[in-house]
């Protein structure tokens, strides 16, 4: 449970919170990805929709992925502390208060949802909605500290924004905007353990139970080596859809060869070997599962356009 002395723990000195600070709060990198992935699912979708309607459903939807940051960093500000990656954030370094970042978190997530359900749809607007609950309740507040499946649980959260675009153009869901939830859903495991693997004293220190601190990397390894390996037909099943076409299929085949080649090269890895060299192979493919989710989606993007345009067609339809 969050330490409560955070709501009233004294800035350091005369310290006063500037607008970056409380920006920080908002997980902008975090953000970037659900902007991202959220204008995907709205311009694959078969709708047309005007760009200020689009312009305020992904504003809104960024706001609301904002708030579930802020809502993240109030309630983790103790072990966010005891965690080098993150004991720099606002809360925990005393630039802003945890009282400060509640209210933050619960006014934007309000606005958000209402404001997303007056530009687009009451649908979209619940989509959003539970997505903010599920992240700062059932993640942060719950899954992160009591089960090493955390990540896997949890990385619904992260999987919904592309969801939420194509909801916010048609109304209604499809299998296009499930499988787009289903890419980012089976991702998220592979590429959070990856970083658990070099990062295991951080979750071990803050008592977090990372799969790398309950069942130790080498089950680590192996559970990242079977994800991929589920991971692939999902991405390729997109490619037999109405959104995507040869473009899409060619360069998520290469794709998850090459992620495919990682995880394997992962599960082999001897633990000693892994420390002496740094953890070189886990770190590169961890950075290389970033570029993997933003080219799938960034290929789907294009093709959408230039599907719009007649330049070419879908190899599926279903």
């Amino acid at each position: 449970m969050s330490d409560a002395s955070y709501d009233s723990r004294p800035l350091t000195g005369e310290y006063e919170a500037q607008f970056g600070d409380y920006f920080a709060l908002l997980k902008p990198r975090v953000m970037s990805l659900v902007v991202f992935t959220a204008l995907v699912g709205l311009l694959v979708a078969p709708v047309a929709v005007h760009p200020m309607v689009g312009f305020s459903a992904i504003l809104f939807i960024a706001i609301g992925a904002g708030a579930s940051g802020a809502l993240n960093m109030w309630w983790d500000a103790d072990i966010d502390q005891v965690m080098k990656r993150t004991a720099k954030r606002p809360v925990p370094a005393g630039k802003v208060a945890a009282s400060e970042a509640l209210a933050i978190g619960l006014t934007l997530s309000v606005m958000s949802v209402v404001m997303l359900w007056l530009a687009t749809n009451l649908l979209a607007a619940c989509l959003l909605a539970f997505t903010i609950f599920f992240y700062a309740v059932i993640y942060t507040m719950w899954l992160k500290r009591w089960t090493p499946q955390n990540i896997v649980i949890g990385g619904a959260a992260g999987a919904f924004p592309p969801l939420i675009g194509w909801v916010a153009a048609t109304g209604s869901v499809s299998l296009e905007a499930v499988l787009m939830f289903g890419l980012i859903f089976m991702w998220t495991p592979p590429h959070f353990w990856a970083l658990a693997l070099f990062m295991k004293s951080d979750y071990h220190e803050a008592d977090v139970p990372m799969l790398t601190v309950t069942h130790g990397r080498k089950t680590t390894r192996t559970h990242i080596l079977v994800y991929t390996v589920l991971l692939v037909p999902v991405a390729l099943g997109l490619a037999l859809t109405s959104i995507a076409g040869p473009l899409y299929l060619a360069v998520a085949a290469f794709l998850n060869l090459v992620f495919l080649r990682g995880a394997w090269q992962i599960w082999k890895r001897d633990e000693a070997v892994a420390e002496a060299d740094g953890y070189a192979v886990e770190k590169k493919v961890f950075r290389f599962s970033l570029i993997y989710l933003f080219a799938h989606f960034g290929v789907l993007m294009i093709e959408g356009v230039a599907f719009r345009f007649g330049l070419w067609g879908p190899l599926g339809g279903l």
